[in-house]
């Protein structure tokens, strides 16, 4: 098996937002924010290739199909997209055979379709299958007013337009090397990826853990549709990564690619950050 950090671009969100009930002056000392109380954020995919030579990509970035307007609330920056990340380490979009996607919020999905040649809304990876939780698709398909304008249907559509949809009913194994697990907090039925690699479990945090400066258990994003369930999520979660010695990977936090946990006074926080390519070059344990 071999991992590889995806980079598709950052985008800007309100701190505020970010943070929910966490004042500025506590927040802004972990992840500080622009004039605006505006945070960059990293939106990083994972690339799994498997031993029996699946390619399989975890979320898909933003994108490019919406128009100006749109990105104008966004502040979209950097240099690296999708397809450009991809092409750095050998791999077109023909290449990938899986695309994980941990919930249908336009920053995870919107990379996942594409125009093609005749100008037609196309799956951008045109020989994978789409993996999507079931119970999240139902939720989008039906979704709330607060949440509605996070889910774009140009972004998923196709895909089951075009057939190339698994939905995911249960947890455990996916595939070999990689399971996954529900969590409801943020939206229902997020979809949560651990890869295990090497003997290890590196789990793909998506907005369950946005960056290092989410694992304390009152830092919730505003965006969270239920945030009491969030914390219970947290809970859970903290119990068997600090049992099993997890990774975490976080696709957005701007400055912490992954790090390990540790129990504290304070409660669980962030051991040892860096770099997913260290791990794997085995520069970190």
């Amino acid at each position: 098996m071999k991992l590889y950090s995806i980079e598709t671009g950052n985008l800007k969100l309100d701190g505020g937002a970010m943070f929910g009930v966490v004042p500025k002056v506590i927040w802004d000392k972990l992840y500080p924010a622009d004039e605006n109380n505006l945070c960059n954020w990293a939106m990083r995919c994972l690339l799994v290739e498997t031993d029996d030579n699946r390619k399989v990509l975890i979320d898909t970035g933003m994108g490019d199909k919406q128009g100006e307007k749109f990105f104008g609330h966004y502040y979209p920056n950097g240099d690296a997209t999708l397809m450009s990340s991809l092409e750095k380490i050998g791999f077109k979009a023909e290449d990938i055979t899986d695309v994980i996607i941990t919930h249908l919020h336009f920053d995870h999905v919107g990379g996942a379709v594409a125009y093609d040649d005749e100008g037609e809304l196309a799956p951008a990876f045109p020989n994978a299958t789409y993996h999507i939780g079931k119970a999240h698709w139902l939720w989008a398909e039906t979704a709330n007013r607060r949440e509605k304008a996070s889910f774009l249907p140009e972004n998923y559509i196709p895909l089951k337009e075009h057939n190339v949809i698994n939905m995911v009913e249960q947890e455990g194994e996916l595939m070999p090397g990689i399971s996954v697990k529900f969590y409801n907090g943020h939206t229902d039925g997020q979809l949560i990826p651990l890869v295990h690699f090497n003997g290890r479990t590196i789990v793909y945090g998506a907005d369950l853990f946005p960056s290092t400066a989410h694992l304390p258990m009152p830092y919730i994003m505003g965006y969270d549709t239920r945030p009491l369930i969030t914390l219970q999520d947290k809970e859970q979660f903290f119990s068997e990564a600090l049992a099993g010695d997890y990774i975490l990977f976080f696709e957005h936090d701007l400055y912490n690619e992954c790090c390990t946990l540790q129990q504290t006074p304070k409660g669980v926080r962030h051991k040892d950050t860096f770099t997913l390519n260290e791990f794997v070059s085995k520069k970190i344990n």
